[in-house]
């Protein structure tokens, strides 16, 4: 596959809230932060190694309410569906979901479905990932400036070239939800658990889209934290806009969702960007950074620092320090969320109150908006939710 200039810019940066400039360079997976803890001494240690060992239950889970076996037994079925999807090709090298995309189960169809409407098409493809279970759905350009530059072989954690397919032309994002009652918990091993379910659950509905799309004739790749940025392609398909914790806010479920993706060549119209006044809204809002029990998440204006190597470079935005957070992570032996429930857009919009109040936020009162979310976001004991 060739690459583009990197430096590009594109037409709907600006409503997208994206600002490249020309140091820009594509973000090498290995460098994430969950890839580093498996090669990089600076980052791996025995805490980060145990971190790894509990999703097995090869260490023992830690005491107290929100860790007991129970909340990590929990924890770690939600994550089954995924972990079967991530191991069936390791002996390869392939984490997929994570180092790599989904391996397709099923052939391209050799007849094509003719597609002579791509708007009616987009619409069908929304159709069905609602039918399979997807919350949301988005479809944008294949943008190649957010792949990877390279996946990463597991086997010795060298870079490896990606094996998508020529002539991809769009890119369909999805939205599942995470519980919003295990979220509350944060952070515990219990609240993990929603985000296990979700990334299960996603697992299963981009590969039943993927193959759907297959099924008409057309390349169809599922994929999930692998082959590229997730949310340059979220917020691009006018799903909603990126915000101070590092996630995409959505006008139904705020930041409480994992995103999937689908890189396809079926024809179909693209959605554009949103601008909400998200970003207007966490210029004046600092709850996830206040909340951040080790400062990982950024104050002031975006900028185009970056903190370590986890972090993209010549992209200005909110930009948090990975190492810390994942430092945290490792002594939790579990995810952290905080900055996603005290988030004053985690609400339930299914209520007219959360509706008004997130018409407050991204408008000129949001500074009443903010006064209004000051007792936002308390956490909830994890034994309230065993307890019903």
């Amino acid at each position: 596959m060739t690459w583009p200039a990197n430096s590009a810019k594109h037409a709907d940066d600006a409503a997208a809230g994206i600002e490249v400039d020309e140091t820009f360079e594509p973000f090498a997976q290995r460098d994430d932060i969950f890839s580093r803890a498996m090669w990089d001494e600076s980052v791996r240690s025995p805490r980060t190694d145990a971190f790894f060992a509990s999703y097995r239950i090869e260490a023992a889970p830690r005491r107290g309410d929100g860790f007991t076996q129970r909340d990590f037994a929990l924890r770690n079925a939600s994550w089954l569906i995924s972990d079967i999807m991530t191991d069936r090709h390791a002996a390869q090298g392939r984490r997929e979901g994570f180092q790599a995309a989904l391996s397709a189960d099923t052939p391209v169809s050799p007849d094509r479905v003719p597609v002579d409407d791509p708007a009616r098409m987009a619409a069908e493809v929304k159709r069905t990932a609602r039918f399979f279970g997807a919350q949301l759905c988005g479809i944008t350009d294949f943008d190649r400036r957010w792949l990877y530059s390279a996946r990463v072989d597991t086997r010795d954690m060298s870079e490896a070239p990606h094996d998508l397919p020529e002539g991809l032309t769009s890119v369909i994002v999805l939205g599942h939800e995470m519980d919003a009652d295990l979220v509350a918990t944060y952070p515990s091993a219990l609240a993990g658990a929603a985000t296990g379910k979700a990334y299960s659950h996603e697992a299963a509905v981009a590969l039943q889209l993927a193959t759907f799309i297959r099924n008409l004739g057309y390349q169809a790749v599922a994929s999930m934290n692998d082959t590229a940025l997730v949310i340059p392609y979220a917020v691009k398909a006018g799903l909603g806009e990126y915000a101070r914790n590092q996630l995409v806010i959505t006008p139904q479920l705020g930041p409480r969702l994992r995103f999937s993706k689908i890189f396809t060549d079926l024809p179909l119209t693209h959605d554009t960007p949103r601008p909400l006044g998200v970003a207007a809204f966490c210029d004046i809002c600092t709850k996830c950074a206040d909340a951040c029990p080790v400062a990982a998440l950024p104050y002031g204006a975006p900028s185009t620092d970056r903190p370590n190597r986890s972090a993209i470079k010549g992209v200005r935005k909110w930009t948090s320090d990975a190492e810390k957070c994942f430092g945290f992570w490792a002594k939790l032996a579990s995810d952290c969320a905080i900055c996603l429930r005290v988030c004053p857009f985690n609400r339930d919009y299914t209520h007219w109150t959360a509706r008004v109040w997130r018409r407050l936020a991204l408008s000129r009162f949001r500074r009443l908006a903010l006064w209004l979310a000051r007792d936002h976001g308390a956490r909830v004991k994890p034994q309230n939710w065993w307890a019903g």
